[in-house]
């Protein structure tokens, strides 16, 4: 089932399953976000827990023993009920389960909300930590965007612009989407821009740390633009489905990275999880916002919403 938050600015629209982003649609009635086509990618915003990516051979260790995971961890296809609703905010709710259990050994419960504040949209991740025992997880956002954002242009018109001049790292993945431990620089046009292209997607995801923690997708010539910032996000998946000249771009804000080439993940020892005491609550909340280019206060403000200061 579906939901939907509006504020006479941006109408949002939500699924239970993976409590999934379906639909970010401005007063124009313009989509932002990508609808899905399985001719290219048949998601649209997935939502990571309790692993980001892929765990060599497809399994991990807890407490000693060895557990399975796909990829993604199970989040993306659980069934969200949800929790609570007004007209501009929403949030989803999955709780530990026998089948989750089987899978991932710790009582939780993992919240997202959604808030509309203005033109932007603030995405709080929230895991309460139900069990005796420290949780140890991954986490982060996986939300496609239309490119291009209009008619009459092609993808290669757009870029990515990050919010300061920096010098990003890229992280080493092997061909198997694996982390492999050698990094290297990755050069910005001006330490700041990013020019798309569909080649930069062949050999799958670019992953990078060590960058400026907001970036827009936007045409220098155009007038619809995203910003996804992600203050509390330490590294960014930026990707399409390789070799393909597919018309949409993620932009994804991780905790936390994949498993390293031949190893089993041990979760207790993968030093960029998140470990959670017993009884704690983490929360972490980055935003995406909307650009029309038709109001010239639309410019992304702070995250500044009771949310944010909850």
């Amino acid at each position: 089932m579906r939901h939907v938050i509006e504020n006479g600015i941006l109408r949002v629209e939500a699924d239970e399953e993976g409590a999934q982003l379906w639909s970010i649609r401005d007063s124009g009635g313009a989509e932002y976000l990508w609808q899905g086509d399985p001719a290219y990618w048949s998601d649209r915003a997935l939502n990571l827990f309790p692993y980001v990516a892929r765990l060599y051979g497809g399994c991990y260790e807890m407490d000693g023993r060895r557990y399975r995971l796909p990829i993604h961890g199970f989040a993306p296809k659980s069934v969200f009920s949800l929790a609570a609703k007004t007209e501009s905010r929403m949030t989803f709710e999955l709780c530990d389960s026998e089948e989750t259990r089987a899978q991932y050994p710790r009582r939780f419960a993992f919240r997202i909300t959604y808030a509309l504040e203005g033109n932007r949209i603030d995405i709080r991740f929230e895991v309460e930590n139900r069990d005796d025992r420290t949780m140890h997880f991954g986490l982060g956002g996986h939300p496609g965007f239309c490119v291009p954002l209009e008619e009459g242009r092609r993808f290669e018109d757009y870029r990515l612009r990050f919010a300061a001049p920096c010098s990003p790292v890229r992280v080493g993945f092997s061909e198997d989407c694996f982390v492999t431990g050698s990094e290297r620089p990755f050069a910005l046009e001006e330490d700041r821009e990013l020019p798309l292209r569909h080649a930069l997607f062949d050999d799958d995801a670019i992953v990078l740390r060590d960058m400026a923690r907001e970036v827009m997708l936007f045409a220098p010539d155009g007038r619809r633009s995203v910003t996804v910032s992600f203050p509390d996000m330490p590294y960014l998946g930026i990707w399409h489905w390789p070799k393909k000249d597919a018309p949409y771009v993620c932009i994804e804000p991780w905790v936390s990275l994949p498993a390293r080439e031949g190893e089993t993940a041990v979760f207790e020892r993968q030093a960029d999880l998140v470990h959670l005491p017993a009884g704690e609550v983490y929360r972490n909340t980055w935003s995406i916002a909307i650009d029309d280019g038709k109001r010239p206060e639309a410019s992304v403000a702070p995250m500044r919403s009771a949310m944010a200061q909850e």
